[in-house]
């Protein structure tokens, strides 16, 4: 199955991912790679819209997420990540890369996920505040493995979604989307990034950019996905097959 929007774009991931449905569902949409571990992840379109329903469902069914809701995002770039991402935006909530650590007491996050490695960041990003929000700790692990381990309270991420539905319904009324920028903010830049690069719908895109800041987020994930592109991303890169695999991945563009 793959997800339902709303007809009436009014969040992030329904103006990204429903034109990417309609038009090729099928087709890779992020093909992720670990030189350090030779881990290869393919998703289509449907596929990563199923896994960031899946998430969605988890947020706001498990989590406690509401339209507004504050979430930290503490994780590096990575397939499960873009899933993640489109999944707090299908709800309406806001993404935060910074774990709050720029915000005023009083506006931490509500939700945090993250690795094992940052989970004091993400305790911290929701418990600066009134009161304590939940953190979900992903493994990364490309066979679901759960994080051993966990303290209790904390929510494993690979054990809890693979339960949720993979079918969303968009939120009419979301809050700001990234970093305090609205949604409209957010796809007005993500297409001006895209038209600054000369991305088109023909493009494949091999890179190993980070996701850490909104801009990042912007330039080297919405941008992409905005016009149509697909997108390669390598971590870890091994300059030794990189030129190989520009040939077999149909690679037009690459910023590595």
């Amino acid at each position: 199955m793959t997800p339902h929007a709303s007809t009436e774009v009014t969040t992030v991931s329904s103006a990204i991912l429903d034109p990417l449905m309609a038009v090729n569902p099928a087709g890779p949409r992020i093909t992720y790679y670990d030189d350090a571990t030779g881990e290869r992840i393919e998703l289509s379109t449907a596929t990563l819209a199923n896994w960031a329903a899946k998430t969605a469902n988890l947020l706001r069914d498990e989590l406690g997420a509401t339209p507004g809701s504050r979430v930290a995002v503490l994780l590096p770039a990575h397939w499960q990540t873009a899933a993640v991402l489109f999944g707090v935006w299908w709800i309406g909530c806001e993404v935060v890369l910074d774990g709050g650590s720029s915000s005023s007491e009083g506006s931490a996050c509500d939700i945090a996920l993250c690795t094992a490695d940052r989970l004091d960041e993400a305790d911290a990003a929701v418990s600066a505040g009134p009161g304590m929000g939940e953190v979900a700790v992903l493994s990364l692990d490309p066979f679901g493995k759960p994080v051993p381990d966990l303290p209790v309270g904390v929510t494993d991420y690979a054990t809890s979604v693979r339960v949720h539905g993979d079918q969303i319904v968009a939120e009419r009324h979301p809050g700001d989307a990234l970093g305090g920028r609205s949604v409209a903010d957010v796809l007005a830049a993500a297409q001006s990034s895209a038209a600054a690069q000369g991305l088109t719908a023909e493009d494949r895109i091999m890179s190993s950019a980070g996701w850490d800041t909104a801009d990042d987020v912007i330039d080297h994930l919405l941008a992409v996905y905005a016009v149509g592109a697909s997108l390669v991303q390598v971590a870890n890169p091994d300059s030794q097959v990189l030129e190989r695999r520009r040939h077999t991945e149909k690679v037009t563009r690459s910023s590595l």
